[in-house]
């Protein structure tokens, strides 16, 4: 099963050598409660562009925060999955959606404390705004990221990164963790395509 989400440049996941060619017998199309109408039919028409057979499951992906009040009202740094801003093109994740559903003072920008190999993504990637990328590949990242993280003037850290950072390095601020939960919406569903396979 292949996964994609809608709102993407051309609306379809891009590989690198070009747009993937569809072989798998079912697609399943995420986030379709946070994309525009327009964002989900034109994924939709690509996918069946590139595999007229996949069957299509919708699923939505709803945010999970284990610390909401500590959002409302504050000033967060808001800590996204590194490669949905560069390399996704995404203009933000989980982290934005908590801090804009909770109702936070301020989204504090990150740039004027950077250091080292973060301080040389926002170079590279200059259209990534406020939101600090989790960029942690290697020991000096994850320590440049720590530095950073612990530079800025917050109130709260909002982690919106598949990983708990919490884990990996040392946030002097309160956090918050924010993650995405699969909900899958109408039929088929998994256990449609499943299902001829576990008889």
């Amino acid at each position: 099963m292949l996964s994609f989400r809608p709102g993407m440049r051309y609306g379809m996941i891009r590989c690198i050598g070009g747009a993937p060619r569809i072989r798998s017998p079912s697609c399943r199309r995420n986030k379709v409660d946070a994309a525009e109408a327009n964002a989900i039919a034109t994924l939709r028409q690509n996918i069946r562009r590139r595999n007229a057979r996949a069957t299509i499951i919708e699923a939505a992906s709803p945010i999970l925060v284990d610390h909401p009040e500590r959002i409302t009202g504050k000033r967060v740094l808001v800590v996204e999955d590194g490669p949905t801003l560069t390399h996704g093109e995404m203009s933000f994740g989980a982290g934005m959606l908590a801090a804009d559903r909770f109702g936070a003072a301020e989204v504090v920008d990150p740039r004027p404390w950077t250091v080292g190999t973060i301080a040389e993504t926002f170079k590279r990637y200059p259209n990534i705004g406020t939101l600090l990328p989790a960029m942690g590949y290697g020991e000096q990242q994850v320590q440049d990221l720590a530095t950073t993280i612990n530079a800025v003037p917050c109130d709260t850290v909002i982690i919106g990164t598949p990983i708990d950072l919490t884990r990996l390095i040392r946030i002097t601020q309160p956090t918050v963790r924010v993650r995405y939960e699969l909900q899958e919406v109408g039929k088929p569903d998994l256990g449609d395509v499943l299902a001829p396979f576990l008889k």
